[in-house]
């Protein structure tokens, strides 16, 4: 049982709802529990009102609360529907739907998974804000609602109270992540690996996007990535990247994009932050010692790049992590860990 102090999920089922997405929330924020084995989270299931709804696979939902219990949610999460898929319109919601929503108290995070962005996008929760949701319908997304900035390439974007995810996995990156900011990547990682994936994926959305499959004989990116993720200390520069992969500048450049979804420089930067972030919150490194380890070279090379993509100093990130990473709780798996978040600037 959670303790009164667990955060409180609600993850509100519409109609059709797909039992895949819908059965995220439980199974990632249920397996975070504290260094001495109490829940972290509280995950409950609720409708429009009280009653069941239909999944897409084939069996109804009962046994979920109502709408009030959208009135005490820290955090409310909107699965996917094939009903919703089946009719996106831009419409106004249904009342039923717009009603739970008027529920939710002010300061509870809401969260979207995939194509449910449009919920959010209809309730007017994103105007002016960075969303995402499955690359296959950001074309449609974005004319439908222009008043959002639609980011198609990211697994998912955090803007602060309100965050989206793209297409079906890209919700268990999303609640890793938020797990990671609520108690710190110790705690992420021992729910990783008690779900049995990845703490991480590299890239973004591009690496799904349909195209052409390559010839199975040419050579991949993967050798070299590994390489680097054990030298992110050293100035790795693109030509040494090439080199190791035994490619033109211009042939790796393009592989690894075609792989990762975004540029070598990009996805370096990418694990040396993560890395600085994983010695801050496990450590009592100096700064210095951290931007040199990870990659930086200098304490104010990292401090730009950590108020640049997470909005934060170094010494106030760890203020805020270092105290969680040392309840206890499992040690991290050792070694540098990649970025799994889009935060837009």
């Amino acid at each position: 049982m959670a303790s009164r102090s667990a955060h409180r999920v609600v993850v509100l089922a519409l109609d059709g709802v797909y039992a895949f997405e819908l059965g995220i929330p439980s199974r990632v924020f249920g397996a975070a529990e504290d260094g001495a084995g109490r829940p972290l989270y509280d995950v409950v299931v609720c409708t429009v009102d009280g009653g069941p709804v239909r999944t897409d696979a084939g069996f109804s939902l009962t046994g979920g609360t109502g709408p009030k219990a959208l009135e005490g949610a820290d955090t409310v999460v909107i699965p996917p529907t094939r009903v919703l898929d089946q009719g996106l319109t831009g419409g106004a919601l249904p009342e039923a739907v717009a009603g739970a929503l008027g529920r939710i108290k002010t300061g509870a995070r809401l969260v979207s998974f995939c194509s449910a962005s449009y919920v959010l996008a209809a309730a007017g929760l994103l105007d002016g804000r960075p969303a995402t949701t499955h690359w296959h319908l950001a074309p449609h997304f974005q004319r439908t609602y222009p008043r959002v900035r639609v980011d198609e390439d990211v697994l998912f974007v955090d803007d602060g109270d309100v965050l989206t995810s793209a297409g079906v996995a890209a919700g268990i990156d999303l609640c890793l992540h938020l797990v990671r900011r609520d108690h710190g990547s110790a705690v992420a990682n021992q729910v990783a690996r008690a779900c049995v994936v990845p703490p991480w994926r590299d890239g973004g959305q591009a690496q799904y996007i349909e195209r052409p499959v390559p010839e199975p004989t040419l050579a991949t990116t993967a050798a070299t990535r590994a390489w680097a993720l054990e030298r992110l200390q050293e100035p790795l520069t693109l030509g040494e990247l090439a080199g190791h992969a035994r490619m033109s500048l211009r042939t790796f450049t393009r592989r690894f994009r075609d792989e990762v979804g975004t540029t070598p420089g990009r996805w370096l930067t990418a694990q040396r932050l993560e890395l600085a972030r994983h010695l801050l919150e496990t450590s009592d490194l100096p700064i210095d010692l951290v931007a040199h380890r990870a990659g930086f070279g200098t304490a104010n090379s990292l401090r730009q790049h950590m108020r640049s993509v997470i909005g934060v100093s170094p010494a106030a990130y760890r203020r805020t992590f270092a105290a969680t990473a040392a309840q206890g709780l499992p040690d991290a798996p050792e070694g540098p860990y990649a970025a799994g978040i889009s935060r837009a600037s």
